[in-house]
């Protein structure tokens, strides 16, 4: 794999798949989509800032080897679930259906632990759809990671969320490793060694296995 598509690049996962992937010298270019420009700078980093509503058909940098999309918003970032279904599903069904227009047979995805399309949870459900989606786009080679509660220092870490991380850890021991958190590094880490190996079909990393 020479050239890597990340979309999702400002937030915690993404950050770390930055961080990973260009210090692995066989990846010659990452390309991140981002709304924001990146702080980080690197010969091997090419920063796209774009708008999302009106992501270009035609540009360059569509052609790639593999995308890795840790794209992703919470209800209460969104404020609505239209807002949350335009981040979680819409942008990423857009992404995909770009690349793979231009050739792309890799593709991976930060899910969530118990994704369903049948879920009565609007989260859950909304996770499940999107998975059920990319699936018809016809990758070559398909991978959703689904973590659990995903650890790390966040830039903008509520209070609550960071309680409930510690809460986590306290009683990890004594949780399924399924429910237990799921590391940054390590996502990003299940994330690219899914890109590396391209294993055809369409395969899920459950929690426990990142």
């Amino acid at each position: 794999m020479k050239t890597l598509l990340l979309v999702g690049a400002t937030g915690l996962v993404g950050l770390e798949v930055v961080r990973q992937a260009l210090a692995d010298r066989t990846i010659e270019r990452v390309v991140a989509l981002t709304r924001r420009p990146l702080e980080l700078r690197h010969l091997r980093l090419e920063n796209q800032v774009v708008d999302f509503d009106a992501l270009p058909t035609d540009a360059p940098w569509w052609n790639v080897d593999a995308v890795i999309c840790t794209l992703g918003t919470t209800m209460r970032q969104a404020g609505s679930r239209a807002a949350f279904g335009k981040v979680d599903h819409d942008y990423v069904l857009a992404v995909a259906r770009r690349a793979r227009a231009h050739g792309t047979e890799v593709f991976a995805l930060t899910s969530s632990l118990g994704a369903k399309v049948s879920s009565g949870n609007f989260y859950l459900r909304t996770k499940g759809e999107t998975e059920r989606d990319l699936a018809a786009e016809g990758f070559a080679s398909l991978t959703f990671v689904r973590p659990s509660l995903i650890g790390g220092k966040r830039e903008n870490q509520r209070w609550v969320e960071a309680l409930g991380l510690k809460v986590f850890a306290l009683f990890a021991p004594a949780l399924p490793r399924r429910y237990r958190i799921a590391p940054a590094e390590r996502i990003a880490a299940s994330l690219l060694a899914a890109v590396r190996t391209a294993q055809s079909g369409v395969r899920v990393v459950e929690s426990e296995a990142i």
